[in-house]
């Protein structure tokens, strides 16, 4: 579970849209991991939250090698990391609350974090599509979940839609 509080997030849907994204991500379901907040792309673990790790992996994707930065319960890459540190002053600190919040900052960029707060969960995955590859509608090739799949998870988690 996210480690922000209700008031922090905005409320309860941005709360499970963000275990949603762990979910999608697959970092909150790697056994020994601090709920995803240390895990590798790859699912590796990292120690300490001092900085982002910035640990360059490579693995094979649907018949080629893929090669990233990606890290935590968010799967954020370096450079993008770097972009939010300097946005919003998070101090490089890699702490589980500062990637819940670079997370919402992220889902504000994107325009989707009203839409998480309305319910409308489709729309917010679509705008979505383009930062985090697990989600439909990316051109990543890295297996995203299908539509049905994340709504059907959402409302297991309990996220209410419009």
């Amino acid at each position: 579970m996210a480690r922000i509080n209700l008031e922090q997030a905005g409320g309860k849907n941005v709360l499970t849209f963000l275990d949603l994204l762990a979910w999608s991500e697959g970092t909150s379901t790697i056994k020994a991991s601090d709920d995803g907040y240390n895990v590798l792309y790859g699912g590796g673990l990292f120690q300490g939250y001092a900085d982002h790790p910035r640990r360059k992996l490579t693995f094979p994707i649907n018949g080629k090698l893929v090669t990233s930065t990606a890290a935590g319960r968010y799967q954020f890459l370096a450079g993008t990391w770097d972009e939010v540190v300097s946005k919003y002053g998070f101090h490089g600190r890699f702490t589980p609350e500062a990637q819940d919040l670079a997370a919402i900052k992220k889902l504000g960029e994107r325009g989707a974090l009203q839409l998480i707060k309305d319910g409308r969960i489709s729309e917010a995955i679509a705008k979505c599509s383009k930062e985090w590859a697990s989600f439909p509608g990316n051109t990543y090739g890295q297996n995203p979940h299908r539509l049905e799949k994340l709504l059907g998870k959402w409302v297991e988690m309990g996220g209410a839609l419009a």
